[in-house]
């Protein structure tokens, strides 16, 4: 059995795989079309004009629905592993809004470009990387209190590596941004999508955009790192029947008959 065959590792692998691509397949047609320059542009840039936009919101919609199945599945192994831990129990609670709110920025991330809709997309920039980032370090928090019982070292420190490599690149994106876009440099930066290196604050959007691409880097490193947790997770869907026929008549005894629609073992 191959390793994505193992329980539901192929959870994470399709989420970071697909996400990648998207962000891949939006780049090449963005500079193709000499819609962006080559040189590390915003994510969401390339996703900005048509046809390189339609290919970027369908994927990354996609690519939410993927990332909320993850976040869920990892929420439920959490919770079946520590069924009487209340600190446990409480941060994977928050663990998991926290990370839905992040799937709900990522697609307003996809829908709403900053060319259109700038607050929007801010929004979810900030929901998406913000919420991101404390739900990498609730998880990381969690793999800690976890070991070594259930967790091994090695993970949470995998974990916390990462945690500090997508704090280090939020902090430079903060940053730099918040310089960037003060006004200082023009109202019509927003607008913005090729630079040259005399532009005025062409070394604050270069880091900026630099950032961005390392935090989205750290982001798919910590979802790889669910792999080898979700391969000991199984998926069973099962169907109860209530009745013998699908009329609104009254409800027929069945005999509790159960009949499996797919089984993961």
């Amino acid at each position: 059995m191959w390793w994505f065959q193992q329980g539901l590792s192929f959870l994470p692998s399709a989420l970071v795989i697909w996400t990648a691509a998207a962000f891949i397949f939006s780049y090449i047609t963005a500079i193709t079309l000499h819609h962006v320059d080559p040189v590390l542009p915003y994510i969401s840039d390339t996703g900005t004009v048509a046809p390189e936009k339609c290919l970027f919101g369908a994927m990354l919609n996609i690519a939410a629905v993927l990332c909320v199945a993850t976040i869920y599945v990892r929420y439920k192994q959490v919770h079946a592993l520590n069924p009487e831990e209340n600190r446990i129990i409480r941060l994977n609670k928050a663990g998991l809004v926290l990370g839905l709110l992040s799937c709900l920025g990522l697609s307003l991330v996809a829908n709403f470009q900053k060319t259109t809709f700038f607050a929007v997309h801010v929004c979810g920039a900030v929901l998406t990387f913000g919420m991101g980032s404390l739900y990498m370090f609730v998880q990381t928090i969690l793999s800690y209190q976890m070991q070594p019982k259930i967790h091994g070292k090695q993970v949470f420190w995998i974990r916390l590596l990462l945690v500090i490599w997508c704090g280090v690149s939020a902090f430079s994106m903060l940053t730099c941004s918040s310089l960037l876009y003060n006004g200082s440099f023009g109202a019509d930066i927003v607008q913005k999508l090729h630079w040259n290196p005399e532009d005025k604050g062409y070394v604050l959007h270069m880091i900026t955009t630099a950032a961005e691409w390392s935090m989205s880097l750290s982001f798919f490193g910590f979802f790889l790192t669910y792999i080898r947790d979700f391969q000991k997770i199984s998926l069973r869907v099962e169907a109860t029947l209530h009745g013998l026929t699908l009329y609104d008549t009254a409800p027929c005894p069945v005999n509790n008959e159960r009949t499996w629609l797919l089984s993961r073992d």
